[in-house]
């Protein structure tokens, strides 16, 4: 993607704010140093009008002589418990916590387009607004600044963001109109049985054993209860029970997600998960707790945006196929159009070809002026 020679200016201080940040990684909600570093840059920068929400949240406003929408800007802030094996001079200073999903890189190409903003004022049309969200990893930060009040405050009409992808070739930028990342939640299950020796089972009711029916019986859903042309993901990354080789477990856990690009499909694999494990575990004796933790919405792209960020981009505009990861960017396209999509950073010659959350994960800076170049040129776009 041909990148301007003043966008191609801002290389150097790009490149010094994602290190510098990387060095500093936070967890969602926590991210203290983070937040004071991003509003002492903004300051410098000059802008005036700079907000505090949920306490390590932080917005930027540019007010425009040209009239326009009110465009909003999302970057996520937070980190994740990674433990990083880069090598990097610039390394994370905290053991046990990394930026390894690219947080680091959005946060630097925001304040690229800060800083660029405060410098070339007269590109401003309406209102920009800047959001500095934490939490992204987790609890989810989008829903809490918009319960906030981020929406109504600022009159935000359509909202913008990006993520780094290591799946897309440098260069390239990635998107697609409608459903692109997916709609998903945790599932927690506890199988209640009754613990006897191992010797003895006719005593006891095996909770291991309801659990591994329980878990078979649960990926019927997706063969025999989702419609084949739908797509839906279901998948248990923890089972935790028992204490000893010969005694039969009075209780099981297991931890999974469930993802779908349909609402109704989604509502089908909650419904048949609590049926069908409550009567699983009901036929081995056991009883059955199910509680979910029902995270982000499907990421769904407006498409007039999606077309305005294609003629932008062309020839390195990449239609993607929609993903299963999912992505809280989610949670304001529920109340206003929204733009969200996938700046290339793969390079195999150098190595940048480890997967997001990867404790390997990296990437060259030029790539996020790709970033800033489509966001500076979606304002003339979108107006």
């Amino acid at each position: 993607m041909k990148i301007p020679f003043e966008i191609q200016k801002l290389r150097h201080n790009v490149t010094k704010y994602r290190r510098e940040l990387h060095q500093i990684p936070e967890l969602g909600l926590n991210e203290i140093k983070t937040a004071r570093y991003l509003r002492e840059k903004l300051t410098s920068f000059g802008i005036k009008e700079i907000d505090t929400m949920i306490e390590t949240g932080t917005i930027a406003v540019f007010h425009g002589r040209k009239p326009g929408k009110t465009l909003a800007f999302r970057t996520d802030i937070d980190g994740l418990p990674v433990t990083e094996e880069t090598g990097v001079d610039y390394a994370s200073q905290t053991f046990g916590k990394m930026h390894a999903c690219g947080h680091d890189g959005h946060m630097a190409t925001m304040l690229g387009f800060a800083q660029y903003l405060s410098e070339h004022p007269e590109i401003i049309k309406g209102t920009i607004v800047l959001i500095f969200q934490p939490a992204e990893e987790g609890p989810g930060g989008a829903q809490l600044m918009i319960e906030a009040g981020l929406i109504e405050k600022y009159q935000i009409e359509q909202i913008i963001g990006l993520h780094v992808f290591p799946d897309l070739l440098e260069g390239t930028i990635g998107c697609r109109p409608g459903p692109m990342m997916a709609r998903n939640g945790e599932v927690n299950i506890q199988i209640k049985g009754k613990s006897s020796h191992g010797a003895q089972p006719h005593k006891g009711a095996d909770a291991i054993l309801a659990a591994a029916a329980v878990i078979q019986g649960l990926h019927t859903i997706l063969s025999r209860n989702i419609s084949p042309m739908e797509n839906a993901v279901l998948t248990f990354g923890k089972i935790q029970g028992g204490e000893a080789m010969n005694i039969i477990p009075g209780a099981v856990f297991l931890e999974g997600t469930m993802r779908a690009f349909n609402d109704d499909v989604y509502q089908t694999m909650t419904d048949k998960i609590v049926m069908i494990t409550q009567s699983i575990a009901a036929g081995y004796g056991c009883e059955a707790i199910v509680e979910f933790n029902h995270m982000y919405r499907v990421v769904k792209n407006d498409t007039q945006m999606v077309n305005a960020l294609q003629e932008i981009v062309g020839e390195s505009y990449i239609e993607v196929p929609p993903y299963m990861l999912a992505e809280d960017f989610s949670m304001y396209q529920q109340v206003v159009p929204g733009l969200f999509f996938f700046v290339g950073i793969r390079n195999d010659e150098k190595g940048y070809t480890y997967p997001l959350h990867s404790n390997k994960m990296q990437f060259d800076e030029e790539n996020l002026l790709a970033g800033i170049t489509c966001y500076v040129a979606l304002i003339d776009a979108l107006n």
